[in-house]
């Protein structure tokens, strides 16, 4: 009996019969449903129950970010990968907003889907480094944006102070801390390993640490988080 059940969700009748042929002869992966728009997915969702959704954005009656917000508020357990052709950050923004788990673009080898079905259902997330630096540079400009003529000065006395504040009320430590700015630059293990003069092991148990405490499960998580809380 296959482990993984997948309900796939796009407009485009070429897309998701080609996906459902590839997919499900894989041995890990049933396709037990086909979906047109959000709202015949969540109709599936259902009565199917699949562990996993690979959800496009753009569709008629009900869109893939709708459809994701509903599904996760009636079944938190289903995870979902947004599969897209559009780049921009705000539908990815958007996306994991709702509380997708990975974000894909359409041009993906099938192998590397597959494998990333796998990821997401083994409980990873899956967010390409690019679109993850993307989304790291848009927070942090939207954080210098966002604060105007009354934050104009407010980052040089109290901002550093109002970091270690934040960095204090989670537990973090200096090193921590240290990691924390460098997933916020969209630096991956092996690079902050060697900005830090750590091992890559070391570097993965401080993210460990940081996830536990500041009760995040992935880095755009922690980068929001650590922005809301002026920790950057």
């Amino acid at each position: 009996m296959k482990d993984i059940k997948l309900l796939l969700v796009d407009d485009q009748d070429l897309i998701r019969e080609s996906l459902h042929i590839v997919l499900d002869m894989d041995p890990e992966i049933e396709v037990v449903g086909l979906a047109e728009n959000g709202q015949v997915a969540i109709d599936l969702c259902r009565e199917k129950q699949p562990n996993i959704v690979l959800m496009d954005i753009r569709m008629p009656v009900m869109d893939g970010v709708e459809a994701t917000k509903r599904i996760k508020a009636e079944w938190p357990h289903i995870r979902v990968i947004i599969v897209t052709t559009f780049q921009e950050v705000d539908y990815v923004v958007e996306a994991l907003g709702a509380g997708a788990e990975g974000y894909l673009l359409k041009a993906i080898h099938p192998k590397e889907l597959a494998s990333g079905i796998k990821w997401v259902h083994r409980g990873g997330t899956l967010i390409p480094q690019d679109i993850a630096r993307l989304l790291v540079q848009q927070a942090r400009s939207g954080a210098g944006g966002g604060s105007g003529a009354n934050g104009a000065g407010a980052g040089d006395g109290a901002g550093s102070s109002g970091a270690s504040a934040s960095a204090d009320a989670y537990g973090l430590s200096e090193r921590e801390l240290q990691v924390l700015h460098c997933i916020a630059d969209g630096l991956n293990n092996k690079e902050i390993a060697e900005k830090l003069f750590l091992s890559e092991g070391t570097v993965k148990n401080y993210i460990s640490n940081i996830y536990s405490k500041m009760d995040v499960r992935d880095r755009i998580q922690a980068t929001r988080k650590a922005q809301d809380e002026g920790m950057l």
